[in-house]
């Protein structure tokens, strides 16, 4: 515990020395007065502890009302929801179909939006749009209005590749550019340190036309500690879009985005419109941490001062009939 005031504190100790020296000499002055009087009460122990508790309550108060005007002040554990979340939209083509009202990127779109407005500031969100390649749109801060903004400018475009989605929301994720090793060379999986209080979420139809490897990029997440809960925007029976004159089927696949999800101890989720996408937001495993917080006390101080002096003063009339 500190003081924001600790001159104060030494005044308010001294006050408090001295008024239970009063206090004392005062006793012993009254005792010796009744004993000359040859004065003794009946009941010595019940006797002595309805003289002495109210006042040393008042007395109490009295230093505790003088420590809060020293303002103390404590350092806490506060408990708070944080981390990082990466919100990886595809953008491919193929989420223009309307299967999911009123498009499966337009519906994505709105429960993110909803999801990032609802979220503390100690929570960062970054968003990363994927199509043929992948582009982070909003790196991860606690600026909600801007991420939100940046979800309501993306636009479908191009091809589908879940790999470089995972591997560019590790990149906002660690601030470096993270990217898989080469498997003929046998070399080791990079180093990105431990990043347990990030989650991605990855929102697509699970429809992957290239790239990196999608489950060897999970993987690599998973190393690193950050779990990845994905999102799937369409329907199983699916629906036909048109792309540069030619007509495209495209359906939602749910087999790779569950195996993805898995493969970091996360969850896989189907959405088939902007409320359930709702509820899948509700169930994001957010990390609840505990940060150092220093607390100023002056109020419970206070409070707790105005509560023995209430108490003291009450006893005092109930059983003497005066305050003092």
């Amino acid at each position: 515990m500190s003081f924001r005031h600790p001159l104060l504190l030494a005044v308010a100790v001294a006050v408090g020395v001295g008024l239970l020296v009063a206090y004392q000499l005062l006793q012993r002055r009254r005792a010796t007065a009744l004993a000359a009087a040859g004065l003794q009460p009946a009941h010595p122990r019940r006797g002595r502890l309805r003289r002495h508790l109210p006042p040393l309550l008042m007395l109490a108060a009295l230093v505790l009302l003088f420590l809060g005007v020293a303002r103390p002040q404590a350092t806490v554990p506060v408990p708070r929801a944080s981390g990082t979340v990466i919100l990886a939209f595809d953008v491919s083509n193929s989420m223009a179909a309307k299967d999911v009202a009123p498009t499966r990127l337009g519906a994505a779109q709105s429960a993110a939006a909803a999801f990032v407005r609802s979220q503390p500031d100690t929570v960062d969100v970054g968003i990363v749009a994927f199509g043929q390649g992948a582009l982070t749109t909003q790196l991860p801060g606690n600026d909600h209005a801007s991420t939100v903004a940046a979800i309501n400018r993306l636009t479908v475009a191009g091809g589908t590749s879940l790999g470089q989605a995972i591997l560019a929301s590790l990149s906002a994720i660690v601030g470096q550019p993270v990217s898989l090793p080469d498997p003929e060379a046998a070399e080791p999986a990079p180093d990105l340190g431990y990043w347990r209080s990030a989650t991605i979420v990855l929102l697509s139809d699970g429809e992957d036309t290239g790239g990196p490897d999608a489950l060897a990029a999970a993987e690599l997440a998973a190393t690193a500690g950050v779990h990845i809960e994905t999102v799937g925007v369409g329907t199983v029976e699916g629906a036909t879009i048109e792309v540069e004159g030619y007509q495209m089927a495209t359906a939602l696949n749910e087999e790779l985005l569950t195996q993805v999800a898995e493969a970091t101890a996360g969850s896989y989720h189907r959405a088939q419109d902007a409320r359930s996408l709702d509820d899948v937001y509700d169930t994001l495993d957010l990390r609840i941490s505990t940060e150092d917080k220093l607390v100023e006390l002056t109020g419970a101080a206070v409070g707790i001062g105005l509560l023995l002096l209430t108490i003291g003063g009450l006893l005092m009339i109930t059983w003497f009939g005066r305050i003092l």
